[in-house]
């Protein structure tokens, strides 16, 4: 076959062609020859092993037998047809059974010779059989590629397996592929660092992850592409990191004046905990550096995230610098400006909002205050990227819960003065520290890991639908103290395939239980229009209501400190970081706060970890380390959007020593050569060029 370029079509591999080159891109997303090659077994099977029919077990996940094929025969009719051979060795027989392509095997099957068969054995009335088992004849070539030792099994779907391209289909075309580009697989990776690591040359670590010789051979090609993917992502993230740093030069904030001396001495309502002073520290160090801070501030629920930003505007401020902050939606930027607003106090800096609801005749007068520098900090929404919105000297942006936004809109933001303003980013989503380092690999990370002194830990519980009655029993408790309650349904109406309490079925139990005028309810969901659940969120946050039947929706936005009861229906349903989310709109108060879990009885093992990981502990980061571990990374807030983690091998809940060992590797090598002008860098160098001119890596290594 001529040698393929790793960029070519897939449909010219020997064995595809253009109808299942079409296939191969719609169910796998598969469209060269590179991204075949990158399309790695999920497992492989030891055919080393051979068993005796008398060694079967129904247990067993698949078995390898050699034996004699001594009678075949066409049993049924139509749909039930099916062709039964009996298989013997020398210590018992067993059944193999087909139900497809009966004509082609009854004619290539001959009775008297013998056979290697393999798959999944089945009891039946005291007979072992296996269906539609892989089988060759004894004498044919056992040594081709993967035959006889660890065999690659390849993700399918039922269109592939319709066209041949089920595991052992797509065994063959990655043969086939493989011995066509063996030429093409560039070293990537410096020579220094394959022996410092003693890992595999890129060419035998993709022929070993595919079809490899030993089982040692396979975990140094899963070591050697795991490394590589890891490595790669670090190098982009540092580099990105230090070319900023370079490029950007940022506005000194060298003094701390009267505004941010008399808030500490004179506004702040609390002692900051030691986590806050830490955080803060180093937001002084960044803004005192001159080049552009880049900072993700990490916190839980109720840390004191707002505080840190406060007063890191009011930094800003003293140093003659506009601040502003982003928020994702209204509600939490109203929140935002009415939480700052309080803490300032009169007098001490002008504080406004922006976002769409603000009137015209407001946004007039605000745009103009705004660019003659007579508001000191802007909290809203995405208005506030808008070409309108004209700064007089923008030093500091704060951006909340920053997985909502794109990359352009935060961009737009960081335009808006001549030198770049400061960015702090924060997040109330705990991210495990693995996620942290390749989502936001680029930035410093802070983390705010102490709660304000005087909060309670809030008391978790799981109950089931037959123990409903307590539940209700403690609602009537806390609402008799003057207390509030929050009820999150996940779904709006009934679904036919879900049984679930759903949330117009939760009212009507609810209005038996809590029947009016003695106790009121506000209502909101994600198909109510943004006045209507605004309405019946004020309603709730000025305490006319007592009780808040609600979907997700309320999952980020709403502090009410007088809520002492979170009660989520069908918690199992949920991922642990949305109940963690959702736990965390109580217990903002100084009583005691609780957190109620019901679930149906039947649970999933995987549901009930869930529960049990919230019943045992309030600890968001810990909750994040399980989640991730449970769900991966590609489910969790605002990793499809980074675009960065694009792996293929790689787990970052298993892999965690090995992406601490690239990133320390990559950073060394920053610290060595900054520029990559050294010649064994010469590769990485030209991938990163290869990164900003969209060309292929492989194509210029």
């Amino acid at each position: 076959m001529a040698a393929l370029e790793l960029e070519t079509p897939i449909a010219y591999v020997k064995g595809v062609g253009p109808q299942k080159a079409e296939l191969l891109k719609k169910e796998l997303s598969v469209f060269t020859c590179g991204d075949l090659l990158h399309y790695f077994p999920f497992r492989h099977i030891d055919r080393t092993r051979f068993y005796k029919i008398a060694e079967i077990n129904a247990e067993l996940p698949f078995v390898q037998v050699v034996g004699r094929l001594t009678s075949k025969e066409l049993i049924g009719e139509k749909q039930g047809r099916r062709l039964v051979a009996q298989f013997r060795d020398e210590t018992g027989s067993m059944e193999l059974v087909w139900f497809q392509s009966l004509k082609w095997v009854n004619d290539n099957m001959v009775t008297g010779q013998m056979y290697v068969a393999f798959g999944k054995p089945n009891l039946f009335n005291g007979t072992f059989s296996i269906v539609h088992p892989e089988i060759e004849l004894l004498q044919s070539p056992l040594q081709k590629r993967g035959n006889q030792s660890l065999q690659p099994v390849y993700g399918s779907t039922e269109k592939l397996k319709k066209f041949g391209l089920d595991t052992k289909g797509i065994q063959k075309i990655q043969s086939a592929l493989l011995d066509a580009v063996a030429a093409q697989l560039h070293e990537t990776l410096p020579a220094y660092l394959l022996e410092k690591y003693r890992l595999p040359d890129r060419s035998t670590a993709l022929l070993n992850i595919h079809f490899p010789p030993s089982p040692e051979k396979l975990r140094a090609a899963e070591r050697r592409i795991k490394f590589e993917e890891l490595f790669f992502i670090q190098l982009e993230l540092l580099h990105t990191k230090q070319l900023r740093n370079l490029k950007f030069r940022g506005n000194v904030f060298d003094k701390v004046g009267e505004k941010l001396n008399t808030f500490y001495r004179e506004n702040l309502p609390f002692d900051l905990t030691g986590a806050q002073k830490r955080v803060i520290r180093e937001i002084r160090t960044d803004t005192q550096r001159g080049s552009q801070m880049n900072r993700l501030v990490q916190g839980d629920v109720g840390s004191g995230k707002t505080v840190v930003a406060l007063m890191s505007m009011l930094l800003a401020n003293d140093n003659g610098f506009q601040a502003c902050m982003m928020a994702p939606t209204e509600i939490l930027a109203r929140q935002h400006f009415e939480s700052v607003k309080a803490l300032v106090g009169d007098g001490l800096v002008n504080v406004e909002i922006l976002t769409g609801t603000t009137k015209k005749k407001e946004r007039t007068s605000l745009h103009s205050r705004l660019e003659a520098g007579e508001i000191d900090m802007l909290i809203g929404t995405h208005a506030l990227i808008e070409d309108k919105v004209k700064f007089r000297n923008l030093g500091l942006v704060v951006i909340d819960e920053q997985h909502r936004f794109g990359v352009e809109q935060r961009a737009r933001l960081w335009r808006k003065n001549a030198v770049p303003p400061h960015i702090l980013v924060m997040t109330a989503t705990p991210i495990p520290r693995t996620l942290a380092m390749t989502l936001y690999g680029d930035l410093d990370v802070s983390v705010i890991d102490e709660l304000p002194p005087g909060r309670k830990p809030i008391t978790t519980v799981h109950l089931f639908e037959s123990q409903r009655l307590r539940m209700f029993g403690l609602m009537k408790t806390e609402i008799a103290k003057g207390r509030q309650v929050y009820l999150v349904y996940p779904l709006i109406k009934e679904s036919e395939k879900l049984d679930l309490l759903f949330l117009e079925a939760g009212i009507e139990q609810l209005r038996y239980h809590f029947p009016l005028p003695q106790y009121q309810m506000s209502i909101v969901h994600g198909k109510m229009a943004n006045s209507d659940k605004d309405y019946e969120m004020e309603r709730f946050v000025s305490g006319k209501t007592q009780i808040m039947v609600a979907t997700t929706v309320i999952e980020v936005g709403v502090n009410v400190p007088n809520a002492s009861v979170m009660i989520i229906e069908n918690a199992e349903r949920f991922g642990l970081s949305q109940l963690h989310q959702l736990r965390g709109r109580v217990g903002r108060g100084a009583e005691q706060s609780f957190c109620v879990l019901m679930s149906g009885n039947k649970l999933t093992r995987e549901a009930k970890l869930r529960l049990d990981t919230m019943v045992r502990t309030n600890n968001g980061f810990e909750i994040s380390e399980i989640d991730l571990e449970l769900r991966g990374p590609g489910d969790l807030s605002g990793t499809q959007q980074s675009g960065t983690l694009n792996l293929k091998l790689a787990d970052l809940a298993k892999d965690q020593a090995i992406l601490q060992e690239a990133r320390s590797t990559v950073i060394a090598l920053f610290e060595e050569d900054r520029l990559l002008q050294k010649p064994e860098h010469a590769l990485l160098k030209r991938y990163l060029d290869s990164k900003r001119s969209g060309i292929s890596f492989d194509k210029i290594s």
